[in-house]
């Protein structure tokens, strides 16, 4: 469950009107990204997850499809090489692998926090806010994009610092890139991204599967 929620973050934004100024600041940038993630509702991608690092020193490419609706609402579906589900129906945070038969049921932090990147994803967060801005420099990241490091005014359990890049004139997400406090490094690439589908309550509803173990996060009353 860590590594999924340790690794998602934050924009799914969509194009602004017209250019942007060739040389802004990192500040502009985040405040360039709040504002265009105001005005998501939702918005449905495929991503592709690569983790690498950590204490256990491994490497993994997963991928998957990702749906999102604020506030505080998300479906993570991993589909390769391994089946894993994500749900958060804004009360309650699912998490299941199959394999292990059992679900993992936490509860979602007040409006104010956003203790993982996926749920700031998710609406509950502010870029401005709640983390300082400046760039990074991203080796796989295609041309023509910011770089955006973002680290939280606040010690975070599940990362240490984000890195958002988007598409320079649109403002499009493009990856997300995080780091945990054993090294880990998790890298998010998107595409098909589409926003303001209108997603209704359905697909962040779960249904926990007959037979498998629940467990109850201590977290969670």
């Amino acid at each position: 469950m860590n590594i999924l929620l340790s690794v998602l973050l934050v924009v799914a934004l969509a194009p602004p009107a017209a250019s942007q100024a060739p040389r802004q600041t990192p500040s502009e940038v985040a405040r360039a990204l709040q504002s265009r993630y105001q005005n998501i509702r939702d918005f449905t991608a495929d991503f592709a997850h690569a983790y690498e690092g950590g204490v256990l020193r491994k490497q993994v490419t997963e991928r998957g499809t990702v749906l999102i609706r604020k506030p505080g609402r998300m479906r993570w579906t991993y589909t390769s090489p391994e089946r894993k589900e994500f749900v958060s129906d804004g009360r309650k945070l699912y998490s299941y692998i199959p394999q292990d038969r059992q679900v993992i049921v936490s509860a979602v932090p007040p409006e104010n926090e956003a203790s993982t990147p996926a749920l700031f994803l998710s609406g509950k967060g502010d870029i401005v806010r709640d983390f300082a801005a400046s760039f990074a420099d991203v080796p796989e990241a295609r041309p023509g994009t910011y770089a955006l490091k973002l680290v939280p005014s606040q010690r975070q359990q599940d990362y240490d610092w984000l890195i958002v890049v988007v598409d320079r004139s649109s403002l499009q997400l493009r990856m997300l890139v995080t780091v945990d406090q054993q090294g880990g490094r998790s890298t998010f690439t998107f595409t098909n991204l589409k926003e303001n589908v209108g997603l209704g309550d359905a697909p962040f509803t779960f249904k926990i599967p007959r037979g498998v173990d629940v467990i109850t996060d201590r977290t969670e009353r």
